[in-house]
Order: C-alpha cells, then sequence, then structure tokens
C-alpha cells in the first residue's frame, strides 16, 4: 500500500506502533520496523542514556525506519532532544505539550515530526508549526487522554476536514476492521498501542499483558478526569482513586501525589496488580492472545483487506 503515510516515512504499510512507556523498547520497535510498519521507541519512561542505548540497539536489529516518542512536559526534554540529535533519529513522534519551540530543532538534521492531539485546536497549531503528520487520538486510548473527551469516530474526520497534512488515527484500534474505519473517516494511517503492548516483543510485564488478553469491553475506566485524563483497567488502586473523586473531588496536588508514585512502572513493568496502574484502551476488549509484533502486522493487513473487499461492489 502506497499513500502519504508510508512515504513520509519510507514504509510499507501504513501502521505506527504507539511509543508506549514500559513497553516500546528496542525489541518493540524493530520488530514492528521489520515487519514493514513503523516501530516507536517510547522515551516516556527512558532517561536520555537509557534512550540513546535503546535508539541504537534499534539501529543494530533493524535496516528499517524507526521513530522516537517523546512527551514535551519532560523536565529533562532538552536532554532527550540532544540524545536524538546526536543519535541522528529522523521520526519524532511528539505529545504532552506544544511542539512549536521544538520543531526546527528535529527539522534542522532532516527529521520528520509527528504531533499526537486530541482537538482540532491543537491540530491546526501542530500544522502552523511546521508538523509534518498528525495523529488523532480518541478517547478510547490507553494512558494519557484529552480533557475534551472526543472519540475516535468524531474526532478524526473534523481533524482531517481541517488539516491539509496527513491524518493517523488513534484510539480503539486493534486490528483490520478499526484500520479500515479509520481510512473511511479520511486518515491514512493508524498508530495502534494496546495490540501492541501484548507480543511477545513488548517490554511489559507478563502480568499485564495477560490483564489485557482478559479485559472485556468495560474493563477500563478513566480517573484523573478534570485534570489529566488516565485510562487504565479496573484495579484496586483505580477504585481507589474513583472513590476519592467521586466523594471528595481530587485536586491536582492529590492528584500528582497518587499518579507520580511510579504507578505507571509499578503496573505495566512491574505487574503489580494491587498498586499499579495498568494503562490499556478500550481496544483491550479485541484482544485475545499473546503474539510476535510480526503476526499482528501481517493479520492487520490481512483483516484490512478481506474487509474492505466484502464493500466493493
Amino acid at each position: 500500500m502506497t499513500n502519504r503515510v508510508t512515504q513520509l516515512f519510507k514504509i510499507n504499510v501504513p501502521i505506527i506502533q504507539a511509543g508506549m512507556v514500559w513497553v516500546s523498547g528496542w525489541k518493540l520497535a524493530s520488530a514492528v520496523s521489520n515487519a514493514g510498519a513503523l516501530g516507536l521507541i517510547g522515551a516516556g519512561s527512558m532517561k536520555p542514556d537509557l534512550l540513546r542505548e535503546h535508539i541504537r540497539k534499534t539501529a543494530s536489529a533493524t535496516p528499517s525506519p524507526f521513530g522516537v516518542n517523546i512527551p514535551l512536559l519532560r523536565g529533562d526534554i532538552d536532554d532527550l532532544i540532544a540524545v536524538i540529535q546526536e543519535e541522528k533519529v529522523k521520526i519524532v513522534f511528539t505529545a504532552a505539550g506544544h511542539p512549536g519551540r521544538h520543531v526546527e530543532k528535529f527539522k534542522k538534521f532532516g527529521g520528520i515530526v509527528v504531533h499526537v492531539v486530541a482537538n482540532i485546536k491543537q491540530a491546526l497549531k501542530a500544522q502552523e508549526c511546521g508538523c509534518d503528520a498528525i495523529v488523532a487520538e480518541g478517547f478510547e486510548a490507553g494512558g494519557h487522554n484529552g480533557l475534551d473527551e472526543i472519540t475516535t469516530m468524531a474526532l478524526v474526520p473534523q481533524i482531517v476536514d481541517a488539516v491539509t497534512i496527513p491524518v493517523i488515527a488513534a484510539g480503539g484500534i486493534a486490528d483490520g476492521r478499526g484500520m479500515l474505519a479509520a481510512f473511511a473517516l479520511g486518515a491514512e494511517g493508524v498508530q495502534i498501542g494496546t495490540r501492541f503492548a501484548a507480543t511477545i516483543e513488548s517490554s511489559a510485564h507478563e502480568v499485564y499483558k495477560q490483564k489485557i488478553v482478559e479485559a472485556g469491553d468495560g474493563d477500563t475506566i478513566i480517573t484523573y478526569r478534570n485534570i489529566l485524563p488516565v485510562r487504565a483497567v479496573k484495579n484496586p488502586f483505580m477504585a481507589l482513586v474513583q472513590k476519592e473523586e467521586t466523594h471528595k473531588g481530587m485536586t491536582k496536588e492529590r492528584m500528582m501525589e497518587l499518579h507520580a508514585k511510579g504507578r505507571e512502572r509499578k503496573g505495566i513493568f512491574e505487574g503489580n496488580w494491587e498498586e499499579g496502574e495498568l494503562e490499556m484502551g478500550q481496544s483491550s476488549g479485541l484482544v485475545h492472545d499473546i503474539v510476535s509484533a510480526k503476526e499482528i502486522v501481517d493479520r492487520i493487513m490481512k483483516e484490512f483487506e478481506e474487509t474492505k473487499r466484502r464493500f466493493i461492489i
């Protein structure tokens, strides 16, 4: 398949593996890129030296393009960007902040910049400051979400209508049917997180992977809703947060006290069911096994083509 997304990244299929914290290390990123899609290293859980290590290992494990996902609100953002520049990573996905003051840093060495957005205003700002593409992420997505609570089905076509650069759909997509639906809405690629989190190459804990497989349609929950929405599977910790939000309200200070105690690491990387945040999207209900990243890419494209054929008259 050839379109603006595959041409931009020089990949075979328009599938991007999300750069998830504690999940998207060099093994997963290189496996996805070797399968013809675009693998991303998740820098959100890495210090600069560790990011450098994962970049070099990915480069050694695949001859294909790969990128780095970087949250712009990190206190050490300049150090992380310096590593990306020094290692000459040409594809950068940014999130959680305004990309404006950073875009030119990547453009100086021929970098491609993609920004994750949750509404039209953010999309227009990303286009205006020089981003090459946009990820339109709906509220179904796992982890941190937008305050507007716009779902993928409603968000993607509105952003497609608002911008001229390629739009990549994210949130709630785990198979070829979801990919075809996103394309029908005007997207030219899909970014997939939860489905790739439950793969052999994912660096997440086996308990976390198994919880994705076991999750049903109503097993995720949004907490910190009025401050920084986070979607994760229902567990004792998230129940505690929800109860406190419901009965006492939730200040930003209290949220930081709860969330900042390594909850993502505990849940995703250490497999702590009781005290961690096991972040995953609503698409977890579509995940039924733990297989290789290549098998996931192949499955998605096969199902995409099979589903498309059913609509050809």
